[in-house]
């Protein structure tokens, strides 16, 4: 059982990681706070898939004389790690763009907290 839980403490920290953003994301009324926790939950998920990827004594996909091309096994998949940088990419824009809108929203309502902005919207509808 100890050896489990150490083979795979990656995952059970991951998971620890991804409650700690969803609990930003439900519970929080400020909207600071929700980017923030939406961004703990994306390195969570970014974590948890390189995670997947990475083995122990494995090496880069490259062609190497002390390691044979047909031992697939001793080579890392690349694919996994290519694909979580385009993720963090994606996460940054996103984020920039949820700050700017958070901009505007102090801007014309004058607070970030999830409730009153919900009641001074809904005083300015007719």
């Amino acid at each position: 059982m100890m050896d489990y839980l150490v083979g795979h403490y990656a995952y059970f920290f991951t998971v620890l990681i991804m409650c700690l953003g969803l609990y930003g994301l439900m519970f929080k009324k400020n909207l600071v706070k929700k980017v923030i926790g939406l961004s703990i939950l994306q390195v969570a998920v970014i974590l948890f898939y390189v995670s997947l990827a990475s083995k122990w004594g494995a090496t880069v996909p490259v062609k190497w004389a002390e390691v044979p091309v047909t031992e697939v096994a001793a080579y890392l998949n690349p694919l996994p790690h290519t694909l979580m940088l385009t993720a963090i990419v994606v996460g940054v824009a996103t984020q920039g763009v949820a700050f700017a809108l958070m901009i505007a929203i102090w801007n014309r309502y004058k607070t970030l907290d999830e409730d009153d902005l919900l009641d001074r919207i809904s005083e300015d509808t007719p």
